[in-house]
This record gives structure tokens, C-alpha cells and sequence, in this order.
């Protein structure tokens, strides 16, 4: 197929703005017939955050501070958006308007009638892509276990524990930023920053909860201002999701258990999936990136197998097989899958990034979450 250039702009020139450039600066790193992105057009509403992108990216031909003459462009295809979550419902829609296709970031709308609106207007532009970021299920290792669960080797599901944790809010010296702030951040707290990675495979596996019971914790009440006094968090720093969920494979019942902590001592950066079943069980972590662990139940004694997963990943690289694999490779790959669909490449196989309807259903559970924490209740989630 004849190649040609996906002319991306980026709104939101911060950690994940860079990460983007980064990955598609390696795109020679994939051994893939898709199209090619570049860097197009860069947006802030400060133009200090301007400098890195071009001094890396001198062929920018889109400077802005206003993203809606971004998005107006003709040199513009496509648009990678990391902006605050009150930010969302707004620029995702007049980006999906314009006729762009779109790569944002999680919750997808600061709540759930922010999110409805997002999805009207995709369904109003059936030619626009839209998906949403999630990268951890590119770990080779993790892609182990994914092949795993679509065999079904677990039998009928006990339990299913998904989970991301941060440690580094346990500096209570840490200056109050915007994912601190209620307005800004949402309602959801934690739920809504980190949920959509805890659930990226457990929904797409079909495993929809039926029913929430929420454990929430507002562990740091207040934060230096960054200015010398001190102002109120009001946003959740810790969730626990219990939820009674549905296997599709089995039509049977089983506990999920979903864990955001942005408060979890020891934890950098940790994400984890761990999945327990009658005939089979399996779990990944980032703790332990290169390892698939599993085991067999044979008998009343099981023991877990662990194997070395090398850098075996979802679109083939350059990279041989024995190596290692992190963080930025699994945000590449996430990104060339993107592109695989933008190119009409379906037929990979490959698990693909977050659909938008299920950031819809991570926003019903969030918002049931809400619910069952003020009333002390299990609250039943209605997806219609």
C-alpha cells in the first residue's frame, strides 16, 4: 500500500505531549505498513511550552495558543489532546466537529454527561477515529496474558483484581496541582486520572460490572499552594471498587475488584491485572515487566509458573526478541496502533486501543462509585 504522512497536532504541551513526539520521532522502530505520522501543529496557551517542540521539531508549521485555529488548519489531520479533564468535553467535541481525527486522554469528559456529549458528537462524525490513550496492555508480557484470557484457560472466574498505584502523594509537602482540584480534576478524583487504565482490559474482555461498592479516601485534606499558605484537597486520593461483574464466556458471576491509589507506599508507577479462575490463573505487573505469571489447577496444590517474556510486542519492531521493553515502547505501540486503524489496517488481531464507548462505561461505574459511597450502599450500574 502506498504510504503517506498523518499530519498530527498536539494540544497540551506537557509530560505526555512530549511522550507523544517522542514515539513518533522512533517511528522507523516499527516494522509496519501503516501511514506515517509527523508533527504538524503544537497548541498551548503558553508559549514558553512552545521551546522543546521546536527546538526538537523545527518543521512545525502550526503554532498556536488557541486550539481552535489548531484545529482549523488544513495542515492538520489528526490531533493527540492532553488537556485537564474540565477541558475535555469542549475541545473533544469542536476537534471531532472539525472533521480530525482524535487521540485523548482518559476520563473522556470531567463526568458522565460530559462524556454523553463527547459520544453524540462521534456518532454525529462516523469518518472521524476516535480513541482513547491507554498504553500499559502493549507490555509484551502483558499481551502473554491477553492471549491467555481470549482462550478462556481460566475455567469460570473467581476473581479479578485491576489496579494502578502511585506513592507519589505520599509527600505531604507536595504543592496542590490541578488533578488536586475539584473543578479541575472532577468529582471522580483518582477514579477518573487512573480508572480508564485499570479497566482498558477488563471491559474489553466483556467483564462489565453490575454492581459497585465503593471504598473511598480523602487521606491528604490539604496542600502547600506552591505561594507559602496552605488550601484544601478535595479530591479523592484513594479508591477501592468491589464489584459483583458478569463473565460473557461463562455467563457466570464473579467479585472484580478495581484499585486507584495515588497514596500506595513503595509504588512508583505500578499497574497490575491479576485474574483467578476454577481451571487457570494469570497476572501481570509492571513491578515485574518482563514476566507472565500463570498456573494450572491440577489437584487441590497449584503452583504459579513464571516466564521471561522478551520484546515480542503487538506490531513487530526492530528490536530483537531477547530485549527489554518499557514504558516509551509500549506508548509507541499504542500510538502505531492508532495509526493502523487510521490506515484500515483491522485485520491485525491486536488489542486495540480504548474504544469510546468504553470510557462511557468507566463513567457509569465511577458515577455509581460516587453514589455508593454517599449512601454506604452497593449501587447497580445501568448501561443503557
Amino acid at each position: 500500500m502506498d504510504r503517506k504522512r498523518i499530519r498530527f497536532g498536539i494540544i497540551g504541551l506537557g509530560l505526555m505531549g512530549k511522550e507523544f513526539c517522542s514515539a513518533i520521532s522512533r517511528w522507523c522502530h516499527l516494522l509496519s505498513d501503516g501511514n506515517i505520522p509527523v508533527l504538524n501543529g503544537i497548541c498551548s496557551r503558553n508559549p514558553v511550552n512552545w521551546k522543546w517542540y521546536t527546538d526538537n521539531f523545527p518543521d512545525i508549521e502550526v503554532k498556536t495558543d488557541n486550539y481552535k485555529e489548531l484545529i482549523a488548519s488544513d495542515k492538520i489531520d489528526a490531533v493527540y489532546c492532553a488537556v485537564p479533564h474540565n477541558l475535555h468535553e469542549q475541545f473533544y467535541i469542536d476537534i471531532i466537529n472539525s472533521g480530525k481525527h482524535l487521540l485523548g486522554e482518559k476520563p473522556f469528559g470531567i463526568d458522565l454527561r460530559a462524556n454523553e456529549n463527547i459520544l453524540k458528537a462521534i456518532k454525529m462524525n462516523p469518518g472521524v477515529l476516535v480513541r482513547c490513550s491507554s498504553e500499559f496492555p502493549y507490555f509484551p508480557a502483558c499481551q502473554r496474558l491477553i492471549k491467555w484470557l481470549e482462550t478462556g484457560s481460566y475455567g469460570r472466574l473467581i476473581e479479578v483484581r485491576a489496579g494502578f498505584h502511585h506513592s507519589s502523594d505520599m509527600d505531604l509537602n507536595k504543592p496542590v496541582n490541578w488533578k488536586r482540584m475539584v473543578e479541575i480534576n472532577g468529582e471522580y478524583g483518582c477514579m477518573g486520572d487512573l480508572g480508564m487504565h485499570t479497566l482498558h482490559i477488563p471491559l474489553r474482555m466483556g467483564w462489565k460490572p453490575v454492581s459497585v461498592s465503593a471504598d473511598l479516601q480523602n487521606i491528604a485534606r490539604t496542600r502547600p499552594d506552591g505561594k507559602g499558605g496552605i488550601v484544601p484537597c478535595k479530591t479523592w486520593d484513594n479508591a477501592v471498587l468491589t464489584c459483583k461483574t458478569k463473565d460473557p464466556k461463562t455467563a457466570s458471576e464473579f467479585s472484580m475488584v478495581i484499585e486507584t491509589k495515588r497514596m500506595a507506599p513503595g509504588a512508583t508507577n505500578t499497574w497490575f491485572i491479576e485474574v483467578y479462575g476454577t481451571e487457570g490463573s494469570a497476572k501481570f505487573s509492571t513491578r515485574d515487566p518482563k514476566s507472565f505469571k500463570f498456573l494450572r489447577t491440577e489437584g487441590k496444590e497449584q503452583g504459579w509458573t513464571r516466564m521471561d517474556i522478551g520484546s515480542q510486542s503487538a506490531i513487530p519492531s526492530i528490536t530483537g526478541g531477547i530485549f527489554e521493553f518499557g514504558f516509551s515502547d509500549a506508548f509507541l505501540q499504542m500510538i502505531g496502533l492508532f495509526i493502523s486503524e487510521l490506515s484500515g489496517l483491522t485485520t491485525l488481531g491486536v488489542f486495540r486501543t480504548v474504544m469510546p464507548e468504553e470510557t462511557t462505561w468507566s463513567h457509569k461505574l465511577f458515577t455509581a462509585a460516587l453514589e455508593s459511597y454517599r449512601s454506604g450502599r452497593t449501587v447497580e450500574i445501568d448501561y443503557n
